[in-house]
């Protein structure tokens, strides 16, 4: 049997397919809702993790940096200690004052570089302390990440297992339905039930008012949406409006509670000659 081409629906089975359609992502919504915030909360943990070890990584970088310039330092020292050994030496073969105040200046001059190489040392090595606490602070911190995530994701596989048959099922349904739709119109369906706080796209009429967004529909409007001619939105929300009997939705009509006022039958007295006249009638016969 050919496929029915989208186009050639009625109006009356357009709107039939899209609340049919309409229904099965409501149950995958509710599906979806009852993870709660568990997928949030599993990429936020993920994302931390991440940074945490982008920090990590930083921290390691500036501690090799720090453990670099030590041992550039050290190197520096040991060269500017045989620069001293070297300068001594050479004093005690100076010939002249003059050659005895420039090895002096360069013994000073090496010694004072020495102090701060050392200098230098000391406040890498401190700022290798703070880095190695700090890194093994994190560290600590994205154990403690892993072991929320991993109980996490073991809670909402859990959730995940229990609905995702069912959810596939749904979501088979859905695209079988979307097959039957033009393009056009489901890509409306889609952008108004993307727009809509509870998801709903389409609603059925309930109590003479829209089903999305509760706001009172003329009669005539009704009429229109009864008759099934052409596909009408809702001109407060956008949604887009079905009869509910056609949606097969059974709605109660609203009993009307009020009563009528009774009246009391009135009730003719009779004077009180007429009844003494009667009651000396009937004495006479």
């Amino acid at each position: 049997m050919a496929k029915k081409d989208p186009t050639d629906l009625s109006v009356e089975e357009k709107l039939k397919t899209l609340y049919q359609m309409q229904t099965a992502l409501s149950a995958i919504d509710e599906k979806r809702t009852l993870r709660g915030e568990l997928p949030q909360e599993v990429d936020d943990l993920e994302d931390e993790i991440e940074g945490l070890n982008t920090r990590i990584q930083r921290i390691q970088t500036d501690i090799d940096e720090f453990q670099k310039a030590v041992t550039q330092k050290k190197s520096e020292i040991a060269e500017a200690e045989a620069s001293v050994a070297r300068y001594k030496a050479q004093l005690e073969d100076v010939k002249n004052n003059r050659e005895y105040d420039t090895l002096s200046k360069e013994i000073e001059f090496q010694s004072l570089e020495i102090e701060l190489c050392n200098k230098k040392i000391r406040e890498a090595q401190a700022r290798i302390s703070e880095k190695s606490q700090e890194l093994e602070q994190n560290k600590q911190l994205i154990e403690e990440r892993r072991g929320d995530l991993d109980l996490k994701k073991s809670e909402l596989d859990e959730i995940m297992e229990e609905t995702r048959a069912e959810e596939e099922k749904l979501k088979e349904k859905v695209k079988e339905l979307e097959s039957k739709i033009e393009p056009r119109l489901l890509a409306s369906f889609k952008r108004i039930r993307k727009n809509a706080r509870n998801g709903l796209g389409i609603v059925y009429v309930q109590r003479d008012a829209c089903g999305g967004c509760f706001n009172k529909i003329p009669p005539q409007r009704q009429l229109d949406i009864k008759m099934h001619k052409k596909i009408i939105v809702c001109e407060y929300c956008g949604r887009i409006m079905i009869d509910p009997e056609l949606a097969g939705v059974k709605v109660e009509k609203p009993v009307d509670t009020e009563k009528k006022p009774t009246r009391k039958r009135a009730i003719r007295k009779t004077s009180t000659a007429s009844s003494k006249k009667a009651a000396d009638a009937n004495d006479m016969e």
